[in-house]
């Protein structure tokens, strides 16, 4: 059985990726339930590996969304000296839940 897997660029960063595999992007993707992405960057398996110039023509990737939410709390605290000076501030990153689901070549 060969694995294949692929190098995909989603959102401004690059994943390697294989059928199954689960990534967390940063950002709100689509408002549907699938994806498809023709940023392919490579495509290998066991055998040979195809690398774009700079995508490879006529290779896909497709995903399932899983989750769309909000990711762990980030507290971030200032505090100046002598100044009586004090900031509390926190954030959550919208994140996506992606399953790949097929990758075509």
């Amino acid at each position: 059985m060969t694995s294949k897997y692929a190098i995909v660029q989603l959102a401004g960063k690059q994943f390697k990726v294989s059928v199954g595999d689960t990534i967390i992007l940063d950002t709100h993707i689509t408002d549907e339930n699938t994806m498809k992405t023709e940023d392919v960057l490579l495509v290998g398996d066991d055998k040979d590996v195809t690398v774009g110039t700079p995508l490879v023509v006529k290779a896909s990737v497709e995903f399932d969304i899983i989750n769309e939410g909000r990711g762990p709390k980030i507290d971030v605290r200032v505090f100046r000296n002598k100044s009586r000076y004090r900031k509390h501030i926190g954030h959550r990153q919208d994140q996506t839940v992606l399953k790949v689901t097929k990758i075509t070549s």
